[in-house]
């Protein structure tokens, strides 16, 4: 990310975060907690923001995914019945995705090759 996008990071979550408050306070969206589920989803953008690896590529949309489980669940459209397994789904479809994928190793993954002496 470069420098200007992280500066406008903060002010973007906090006006998501006002926004989501002003729907919960109008019973647009009741009952959400936006400071949760927003600070889910955005940390998922911000892992694929970072780089993109086989771990990023399962961790970031694995955690905006359960974003959107978070706000299905707490307006009532799910239960955690069905969230719970839905997420180890999408873990798993992630992973396979990943292990099939032409997706790079992270680079901490990675062993130098070896000097030789």
């Amino acid at each position: 990310m470069t420098g200007n996008r992280k500066t406008l990071a903060a002010p973007i979550l906090i006006i998501a975060v006002g926004i989501g408050w002003l729907l919960t306070t109008h019973n647009v969206v009741p009952g959400v907690n936006w400071i949760w589920t927003i600070g889910l989803g955005a940390t998922g953008v911000l892992i694929l923001a970072g780089s993109f690896d086989k771990v990023t590529a399962v961790i970031g949309p694995f955690l905006i995914a359960a974003t959107v489980f978070s706000i299905l669940r707490q307006t009532g459209r799910m239960d955690i019945d069905t969230e719970i397994p839905s997420l180890v789904i999408t873990f798993g479809t992630l992973m396979l995705a990943a292990q099939l994928l032409p997706i790079p190793l992270p680079k901490w993954i990675v062993e130098p090759p070896s000097s030789k002496s």
